[in-house]
């Protein structure tokens, strides 16, 4: 599943694309993408819309929308879903994406064969098309408006942001301090700290020398601060780091991201190789229901 950086380049790459776009028609093949709404009311509320941005919050996609539209009338239990009561005009509307898995873009030309799975197309006045297509089918998308999104449900849980004041070694310290599971298990939990997965937590254990094993409230304060600094590091690294890498959204074979992030792992998928630091032997086991990578050596518990 993508991760806070590689969801970072996906943005900067629709941000390119689709800034400035109007949507003259959207067509959902997948119903379930959009559920609870029904795909007549969410097209033709997306219907005239232009994007006047796209950013990311945790790994949410956010495509700000410039709109006249109004959502329709909602029941009290749509209000986690950023649906309003009243009619809401005027204020924006955001098409809030998550990509889980397998969910990818692609901008096509009407000419363009449409790839497999393709379940959401936006049609822009340029006579192009964005196309999200999702083999796994596990993508979410909802319309919210501007003055709900904090209150959207998935959003409204997440952690502060790890490059944000908010996200404070004293923050993290904290929450260490209320949790018995261990640290891999904590760091994977988006309501703890966001962006990270399998793959970053590993790497800023690793990088902070924290055995992915201890209980969260037993980190010492030193520590404490070595992960902490580590995790801004690690997601730094990686986005700054692939900063030549440029996701093409016209490419239909699709873009891995492995071919610009693991430049930047040490550990993770590293299963007996060399430590970069002492030479001793990375291992691996599946804790939690997904693979630990560590160096035993300097992640002593």
């Amino acid at each position: 599943m993508p991760e806070l950086p590689e969801v970072e380049h996906v943005v900067r790459a629709l941000r390119r694309i689709v800034n400035g776009r109007t949507i003259v028609a959207t067509e959902i093949n997948l119903p379930k993408l959009i559920s609870p709404s029904r795909p007549s009311v969410f097209t033709r509320t997306l219907k005239g819309s232009t994007i006047t941005g796209v950013s990311r919050r945790g790994k949410f996609i956010l495509i700000e929308l410039d709109s006249n539209k109004a959502l329709p009338h909602g029941r009290a239990s749509d209000t986690s879903d950023g649906l309003s009561h009243k009619p809401a005009r005027n204020q924006g509307l955001v098409l809030v994406v998550h990509l889980r898995m397998t969910g990818k873009f692609l901008y096509q030309s009407p000419d363009e064969v449409l790839p497999k799975h393709a379940h959401a197309i936006f049609y822009f006045e340029n006579d192009r098309r964005l196309v999200f297509r999702d083999q796994r089918q596990f993508g979410v998308m909802k319309l919210v408006t501007q003055s709900r999104l904090s209150m959207t449900k998935g959003i409204s849980e997440l952690a502060p942001e790890p490059f944000s004041d908010e996200f404070s070694s004293d923050y993290l310290k904290a929450t260490l301090a209320r949790s018995r599971r261990t640290l891999k298990q904590l760091l994977l939990d988006q309501t703890k700290v966001v962006g990270l997965g399998i793959i970053y937590a590993a790497e800023a254990l690793f990088r902070s020398g924290v055995n992915p094993f201890k209980a969260a409230s037993e980190l010492s304060p030193r520590r404490v601060l070595r992960l902490h600094q580590a995790i801004r590091d690690v997601l730094r690294a990686a986005i700054s780091g692939s900063s030549t890498f440029r996701i093409d959204l016209e490419n239909p074979k699709g873009f891995s991201y492995g071919e610009a992030f693991e430049k930047v792992w040490q550990v993770y998928e590293r299963e007996g190789e060399p430590c970069f630091k002492c030479e001793g032997r990375i291992r691996r086991i599946t804790h939690g229901g997904r693979s630990t990578y560590w160096c035993p050596r300097c992640q002593r518990r």
